[in-house]
């Protein structure tokens, strides 16, 4: 059986997650925070999560765990066959963690950890949001989904990035991101309806408090 190493708060193991459901495949959750002890390093070598146990061994990364996953042609599939499409889908995916995902993490501190940052990083971090906002935008379809007509990888993205994004928005800036964006606005409220969706939310709700007193811990050295 597939095991999936990482913890519900996170949003990348929230994605793997997400895609194992939706194939209907059998999985294990083991719950381990990222960190440097050899023994994580032995199957995460930058000791980060999500990470996934097959037969094969390990892998890590989000976007190979998920191309793996789409590879093994199991379940539902959720990149297009044709070439051209599907190179789309996958540059959607980077492109919303590169330019919304990422900045949105400058943020964290402050939004959800009542960590101060400084003027220049929150700056920046409005800045790069409403940039990546916008090229999501010129490039995404929204007819409905994020790439067009089909449920793809690059929705499941959108789902943990851009709702991590808004959040970041609404606390540091007092803005909508998605406030002249309905299209986007109405898919992110759709997909939080879809049954799988809200399990894992329910666990990532149910997984918080554990995760912040880790973080208590680990702050007090």
């Amino acid at each position: 059986m597939l095991k999936l190493y990482g913890f519900a708060v996170s949003n990348y193991y929230n994605m793997v997650k997400l895609v194992l459901l939706e194939k209907g495949l059998a999985f294990e959750e083991v719950t381990v925070y990222a960190t440097q002890s050899e023994a994580f390093l032995g199957i995460s070598p930058r000791g980060k999560v999500p990470v996934l146990g097959t037969e094969q061994g390990c892998l890590s990364e989000t976007s190979a765990i998920l191309d793996y996953l789409e590879d093994c042609g199991a379940g539902k599939a959720l990149l297009p066959e044709e070439p051209f499409a599907r190179a789309q889908v996958r540059a959607l995916m980077r492109e919303i963690e590169l330019y919304i995902e990422l900045p949105a993490r400058l943020g964290y501190p402050q939004a959800f950890f009542a960590t101060r940052i400084g003027e220049e990083t929150k700056a920046r971090c409005r800045a790069e949001l409403l940039a990546g906002v916008a090229a999501l935008k010129r490039h995404g379809r929204f007819a409905p989904y994020v790439a067009g007509d089909g449920y793809s990888l690059a929705d499941i993205y959108f789902l943990y990035s851009v709702d991590l994004a808004c959040g970041v928005a609404k606390k540091l800036f007092e803005l909508d991101l998605l406030a002249d964006f309905p299209a986007a606005a109405e898919l992110l409220a759709r997909l939080k309806q879809n049954p799988h969706v809200q399990r894992i939310a329910a666990d990532r709700d149910a997984a918080m408090p554990a995760f912040l007193a880790m973080l208590q811990a680990k702050a007090k050295g």
